[in-house]
């Protein structure tokens, strides 16, 4: 009966290595504020929910394993959520970075507002927090949690963790990251492109006028009438790419 119900308690504790390091470094759970009480609750809480299902597949694992297997095992979990974990939490990376910038093009570079732990400009909690938002509103935290369970089939316990898979997926999710975040900064990247350019052109016909300064209103009001056209967009294609990437 103890040595059971000790099987049961270490199935249960693999289960929340790989959901717990996933979810202290998956977007929206991760954010600096929310406390780390209140992840860990939740860590705890989604463990136990996924408890009936899982235990089945790591009670065969972890019966009668050495000490040595054990550690093994948790290791192993351990860097299979974190995998998860960055996988996704890439996206909103490779989103903040062009939202940083988006807010340099426009003429809002300096850093305003302090968003998870860093000075950012204030335009770049805005574009994140926006799609934090939809992460949680278009039902994605549950296919995030779709995929942890599936991945169970991807990475199965007794296998042990494959750091060439667990590296090419990084990898493989980094570029798409970079490639969707690219895109849906494109319009901004051309408006740079012009409006350096023709704010440099007229600096060299007409030295005597300080024409950059002069700009530095138009370029705003331009570069945000631009954000105002293309923001609803921006998002959406960001939402659709990367669900379509928790479902790979």
């Amino acid at each position: 009966m103890i040595e059971g119900s000790s099987t049961t308690v270490l199935a249960v504790f693999l289960i929340f290595c790989r959901v717990g390091t996933c979810m202290m470094v998956a977007p929206g759970y991760s954010r600096a504020n929310i406390p780390f009480q209140v992840r860990l609750f939740l860590a705890v809480t989604v463990t136990l929910m996924l408890s009936p299902l899982l235990e089945p597949i790591l009670r065969p694992v972890v019966e009668g394993a050495a000490p040595s297997a054990a550690i093994r095992l948790i290791g192993s979990e351990l860097l299979v959520g974190l995998v998860i974990g960055l996988s996704a939490r890439m996206f909103f990376a490779a989103l903040e970075t062009m939202a940083t910038f988006i807010a340099s093009a426009i003429g809002l570079s300096l850093p305003g507002i302090v968003d998870d732990g860093e000075h950012v400009p204030s335009l770049v909690p805005l574009i994140t927090l926006s799609a934090t938002v939809l992460f949680f509103l278009t039902d994605q935290h549950w296919e995030l949690l779709r995929g942890l369970i599936g991945s169970y089939r991807a990475w199965q316990p007794a296998a042990g963790f494959s750091s060439e898979d667990g590296l090419g997926q990084i990898v493989e999710r980094l570029g798409q990251a970079f490639t969707l975040a690219l895109r849906i900064a494109s319009p901004f990247v051309l408006y740079s492109i012009i409006v350096n350019l023709a704010v440099g052109l007229a600096n060299k016909l007409t030295p005597s006028i300080p024409v950059y300064f002069i700009s530095l209103p138009l370029v705003l009001i331009g570069g945000l009438t631009l954000l105002y056209l293309s923001s609803r967009e921006m998002l959406l294609q960001f939402a659709i790419a990367f669900a379509a990437s928790l479902t790979d």
